[in-house]
């Protein structure tokens, strides 16, 4: 155990309202690749850039080829949680996590028993009817995919389109959601950001409410809010939470 890590240990045995605020980093070794790292999704080469292929006017304009890069690239359906969601899982359960504020899509940290999670970003095991709102799961959505003959998914009662639960660029978060995010790290007396850029607004600037005693920062990369933080620690979120 490095001193780092011994230091962020009693930091978290010395507190008992923790909030977590993780980004794509956090699913990392559980082999779902991130957005901005030298491998990550937006390094590589498509016909149209990444960022483009996951807004809302693109969603509206090319659905076809939507579906068809969000079934390759943010479907990780097989991801299993890793050490982290473990970890957090734990410390939940133990009464000092109070919340997982998570910009992922992934739902690994329901798989590996928190609570508590809040997805700023929403989640793709949800999917509705752009309609009449019926709600279908991700394998439901894949199944009406297959029967479509353009590869867009439409709504079994009506016949429109079923879209994934998902913030794409251009769209709000859900209001109720920044809600509970924002008074949950109002009333932190420690928050553990890890494995996130913090380039995303404006989930990123949700941890602007934080005035508690300790912010500790995990991540491979040095981030816009360093020279904030008690303690930063650069390295993989898994590898410093399996202490």
């Amino acid at each position: 155990m490095t001193e780092e890590i011994r230091k962020l240990k009693e930091i978290i045995d010395g507190s008992d309202n923790i909030v977590f605020f993780g980004g794509a980093g956090v699913s990392t070794e559980s082999g779902i690749p991130d957005f901005r790292s030298v491998d990550g999704l937006y390094h590589q080469q498509f016909q149209y850039p990444p960022e483009t292929m996951l807004s809302h006017s693109f969603y509206a304009s090319h659905t076809e080829e939507f579906f068809d890069f969000y079934r390759k690239k943010l479907l990780a359906l097989w991801a299993k949680p890793n050490m982290a969601h473990r970890k957090l899982a734990e410390l939940e359960q133990a009464g000092k996590l109070r919340a997982v504020i998570t910009q992922n899509i992934d739902g690994l940290h329901q798989k590996a028993g928190s609570r508590n999670v809040l997805e700023l970003h929403g989640s793709v095991w949800r999917n509705f009817c752009m309609d009449c709102g019926a709600p279908y799961t991700v394998e439901e959505l894949l199944a009406l995919r297959e029967q479509s003959p353009d590869g867009v998914p439409r709504c079994s009662k009506c016949g429109a389109i079923v879209k994934p639960d998902v913030v794409l660029y251009e769209e709000p978060l859900d209001d109720d959601t920044v809600t509970a995010a924002v008074r949950a790290i109002a009333s932190a007396d420690l928050l553990v950001i890890a494995g996130t850029s913090l380039a995303v607004y404006p989930a990123a600037g949700l941890i602007d409410h934080f005035s508690g005693d300790h912010l500790a920062i995990i991540n491979r990369t040095p981030t816009p809010r360093d020279a904030h933080a008690d303690l930063c620690i650069a390295a993989n979120v898994g590898e410093v939470l399996g202490y």
